[in-house]
């Protein structure tokens, strides 16, 4: 198992010969609040694991024992002057994305508080393992502001407009049962389960056709929002984009042959 650091509080950790890699949240000391400086390790992080082509799904957890993230480093906040606030947008703004924008199937590990800005790297993310411990919740309007990491987004296109705006609204925490219920989270463990239970299910995943997997992500993200007849054009092209590749004369191959398959390595 491989680690590269990004700065001071992301590490990458590989596991599976490389192909899921587990993006670590790891500033303990301050239950991973999303610095300045963080924010710009989880963009450079997400830049170098959207570029390697081995690399079939990816992992988000934290090292911390009571927080997933809670979210925007308010301390450091309130020592910014308007200017600098407006200043530090674009580089809070490119780590959520940069989660958002991985080309392979990413996995939220969610343990104790997600909330804020922890809450919206985790509805980046495309599935969502919590434990029993989890707390989420989007409080920015309670702060005088809002979700600025895509909740505003995100959010409703998980459990629906009103379900957000009520959320969002009331700023109210939610535990783990009842996050599970409402579809905040997609998976709900035993305490203290939750990365070996999203690792688990990445191995599963990881298993699957790397190319296949790329384009049906692309598929669904894109797919977002439109109409039927659009969604499906998007879907052709990102069948087209993988019928005729080594990975679909490998698949077929082996369920024909009735042996697990062998990819062929990403170029």
């Amino acid at each position: 198992m491989g680690e590269e650091r990004f700065g001071e509080f992301v590490l990458v950790r590989r596991h599976e010969e490389g192909f899921v890699a587990e993006l670590v949240l790891d500033r303990p000391k301050a239950m991973n609040a999303v610095s300045t400086e963080m924010a710009r390790s989880v963009t450079a992080a997400c830049a170098s694991l959207g570029g390697e082509e081995g690399v079939r799904v990816v992992v988000v957890t934290s090292t911390h024992e009571r927080a997933f993230c809670v979210g925007a480093d308010l301390k450091e906040r309130n020592s910014f002057s308007d200017a600098e606030l407006l200043r530090q947008r674009p580089v809070a703004r490119g780590a959520y994305t940069g989660v958002l924008e991985l080309p392979v199937p990413t996995i939220a590990a969610v343990h104790g508080f997600a909330l804020g800005g922890g809450f919206e790297l985790a509805l980046a993310c495309d599935l969502i393992v919590a434990d029993r411990t989890a707390v989420v919740g989007l409080p920015e309007v309670s702060v005088g502001v809002i979700p600025g990491g895509g909740g505003t987004q995100l959010l409703p296109r998980r459990v629906g407009a009103a379900r957000a705006s009520e959320l969002i609204f009331t700023a109210r925490r939610v535990e783990a049962e009842e996050a599970r219920r409402l579809g905040l989270v997609d998976q709900l463990v035993e305490a203290g389960e939750d990365r070996a239970e999203a690792l688990s299910l990445a191995a599963r995943i990881a298993a699957n056709s790397p190319v296949g997997l790329r384009a049906a992500k692309r598929a669904l993200r894109l797919g977002q929002g439109l109409d039927l007849r659009a969604g499906l054009e998007v879907e052709d092209a990102a069948w087209r984009a993988v019928a005729f590749s080594g990975d679909r004369a490998e698949g077929v191959a082996a369920f024909n042959e009735r042996r697990a398959p062998r990819w062929p390595p990403a170029v």
